[in-house]
């Protein structure tokens, strides 16, 4: 039977079933010196007692580890609405005049961990994102409301905030690139809303990529520690109680644990958590360029690197030299294996870096330096020709709009604009109509839409995902680029 990706935070009638690839990296934060504990422990350390070790570090880290309750309120259309006018119906069970639309009310689990004494909780983007309600409850049984500080929708990280009364335990983080394949690993969350639940594993695998969205940023590390719905936003624990993950998604066909799970590494979390904390948001660094694995070659090794597919006009690999095919080998002092990992350490570098990039150009070494740009520019940049491209303009959904269709957000983009003579006009799509996805890739947000669009081949139909304005009806339509 064929796997299936599962959230582990959420629990509705089922667990929440995501069929997505992620691709990932976090940018580095503006303020370093936010009150989130990492360690400083030497490399050598004291060899750890296996009977007594995940005792330990159950007793250290359950203080702080919180199970999170969200509910989420969207608006639906009606089921039964095409049968109101059934004359069958209406003669036999009176049926009265429907709404055309109603509110549905969710509840879902999740789990977190304090991270300082202000009461700063991170937990999963996907636990948390959609609520319009929080409480946390913590390890002493005490309940409190939570607001939301930031969002991390690319990581799938969130950071909630409560207030208490008294002292709050902390976790503190260790080093996830120290991490070995084979190392004991301890989770602790709230499955199924079985709180304070502790699980030990391995670390199965590391830099696991395109688990979840192609557009989004990740860089998993796999367990076998049995988590479950409900173990989001909890942490995966070294054997000296670090925290060196947030546990995310599990591989599974059944919905239950199969001891495949995968972690945000504690690296990313403590970058990308400091950066909610500081400014609710986090900024990337933008090369510029569409990158794809290098061809292989007779008689050479496996092909490493990533492989210049495209070069955005104007952008800083333009400004910077870098060419079509173009084979960068080295980011900084880092090497290249593949195009997963130069977006990664592209998106963790700060706007405004020189960086020398090691490139191969016709089966010659060159050095390049690039100003590394911001993300957020890209759109701009990208948005004029995707705007020629297809004959229109658009936006995020605001939440009054997501709520109306009852999507979540941030769920497709909004047509605010569209040339009759445009391409998307030709298509039959119309402003105010909602796309939610190009092909297989949903769309989450401007940004991923410009990115695909510019992307796409031309004279060749795709389908578009559309919601009608008019109906809330969602369908297929074929749009062809020019």
């Amino acid at each position: 039977m064929r796997k299936s990706i599962t959230a582990t935070g959420r629990i509705f009638a089922a667990a929440l079933l995501v069929s997505a690839v992620w691709i990932g990296g976090m940018a580095a934060c503006t303020s370093a010196d936010a009150p989130i504990a990492v360690s400083t422990a030497e490399k050598s350390r004291p060899a750890v007692d296996l009977s007594t070790a995940i005792i330990q570090v159950a007793e250290k880290a359950i203080p702080a580890v919180v199970h999170i309750e969200v509910t989420m309120s969207r608006e639906v259309v009606n089921p039964l609405l095409p049968f109101e006018q059934d004359p069958s119906l209406r003669r036999f069970f009176g049926v009265p005049k429907m709404p055309r639309k109603y509110k549905q009310e969710m509840v879902g689990l999740g789990s977190g961990m304090i991270l300082d004494a202000q009461g700063h909780i991170l937990t999963n983007y996907h636990v948390v994102g959609s609520a319009t309600k929080i409480e946390v409850v913590l390890a002493d049984g005490s309940r409190h409301t939570a607001k939301l500080v930031g969002t991390d929708p690319k990581t799938d990280l969130a950071v909630i905030k409560i207030t208490a009364a008294g002292a709050l335990p902390t976790v503190t983080f260790g080093d996830s690139d120290r991490l070995r394949v084979g190392e004991w690993v301890v989770a602790i969350g709230a499955p199924r809303g079985l709180d304070k639940t502790v699980t030990q594993g391995i670390i199965s695998a590391k830099h696991r990529r395109g688990i979840m969205d192609p557009m989004s940023y990740e860089d998993f590390l796999q367990t076998d520690a049995p988590i479950n719905p409900g173990n989001s936003g909890g942490p995966l624990l070294n054997l000296y109680g670090e925290v060196v993950g947030v546990n995310t998604v599990i591989a599974s066909a059944s919905g239950g644990s199969e001891g495949i799970g995968f972690t945000i590494p504690s690296n990313m979390v403590v970058y990308v958590s400091r950066a909610l904390i500081a400014q609710g948001k986090v900024e990337r660094g933008w090369l510029g360029i569409s990158i794809g694995m290098p061809a292989s070659q007779a008689g050479s090794q496996p092909p490493r690197g990533a492989q210049v597919m495209d070069v955005a006009k104007g952008g800083p690999a333009d400004r910077a030299g870098l060419k079509k095919n173009d084979i960068i080998t080295h980011y900084g002092d880092k090497e290249i294996t593949d195009p997963s990992e130069l977006q990664n350490s592209v998106a963790a570098t700060p706007a405004g870096r020189d960086m020398k990039l090691m490139i191969l150009r016709d089966g010659r070494q060159q050095e390049v330096t690039v100003r590394i740009g911001r993300l957020e520019e890209s759109t701009k940049l990208l948005g004029v020709s995707v705007k020629e491209r297809i004959g229109a303009e658009v936006r995020a959904l605001t939440a009054k709009e997501a709520e109306k269709y009852g999507l979540e957000k941030p769920q497709g983009v909004f047509i605010s604009r569209l040339d009759p003579k445009g391409r998307l006009a030709k298509a039959g799509l119309e402003v105010s109509d909602v796309i939610l996805a190009i092909g297989d890739e949903p769309i989450d947000g401007v940004e991923t839409f410009v990115r695909l669009v510019n992307t796409l081949p031309a004279a060749q139909e795709i389908p578009f995902t559309i919601l009608d304005h008019r109906t809330g009806e969602i369908g297929l339509v074929g749009v062809t680029l020019r």
